[in-house]
């Protein structure tokens, strides 16, 4: 497998989709638990689950753009 390219097909409205089903299953998952009450969930956790996505989807793009250049 040595020097084969392998290409994941994925696009903005792919990785827009799975971003936002995981944020959803996240904050879906810890509101139906009853750890916290709903809108602590709301207001304090999905931003900084959307914050911490975003920041970790910058840097995997950044990345996969090095090891793509990397590759040449």
């Amino acid at each position: 497998m040595a020097g084969q390219s392998t290409r994941m097909g994925l696009d903005l409205t792919k990785t827009a989709g799975i971003f936002v089903a995981l944020i959803a299953v996240g904050v879906g998952g810890l509101a139906s638990a009853g750890v916290m009450q709903t809108s602590t969930v709301l207001m304090m956790v999905a931003p900084s689950m959307i914050a911490f996505g975003l920041i970790c989807l910058f840097i995997g793009v950044k990345h996969g753009e090095y090891r793509a250049g990397a590759a040449r």
